[in-house]
């Protein structure tokens, strides 16, 4: 995975799904992330329209994308449409995307969201968050 990311960047992170994308902000300084927006993913042209407004708003530096894949690791045809959102991201929008393992960013959301009782109708954005952490977690290893 690389980090191609100073550490002051602005970092967006998208837990990809048919039906909905999970979004997180954080922050490569403070090595924080928290849930941000669930984008309703009926079409392309939607989701590129609200992901896009969520980049102008917010102005990432990076954009991280979780690649599911099943326990042992190997692909499925969600990880597929997980690198064609994320390598979609970099073309329209000229940021640099890294990848996450996210195999269980969803289950861990959903345990989180429970204890908390937090709403579930941002259970995506939890799982989003999650994959940032992890990815933001990795990033203060390497500087220290």
């Amino acid at each position: 995975m690389s980090k191609p990311v100073g550490r002051e960047a602005t970092l967006l992170a998208f837990d990809y799904g048919e039906k909905r994308i999970g979004v997180a902000i954080g922050n490569a300084l403070t090595g924080q992330a928290r849930a941000l927006a669930v984008v309703p993913n009926p079409n392309r042209e939607a989701r590129f329209a609200a992901v896009g407004k969520l980049i102008g708003e917010w102005k990432p530096d990076a954009l991280v994308v979780g690649l599911p894949s099943h326990p042992d690791g190997t692909p499925h045809e969600m990880t597929r449409l997980a690198k064609r959102f994320g390598n979609q991201l970099n073309g329209r929008f000229n940021l640099p995307v890294d990848w996450v393992d996210e195999r269980y960013s969803s289950v861990e959301a959903e345990a989180g969201l429970r204890a908390s009782g937090g709403r579930a109708d941002m259970l995506d954005a939890e799982a989003a968050r999650i994959i940032l952490q992890q990815y933001l977690d990795g990033l203060s290893h390497e500087w220290h």
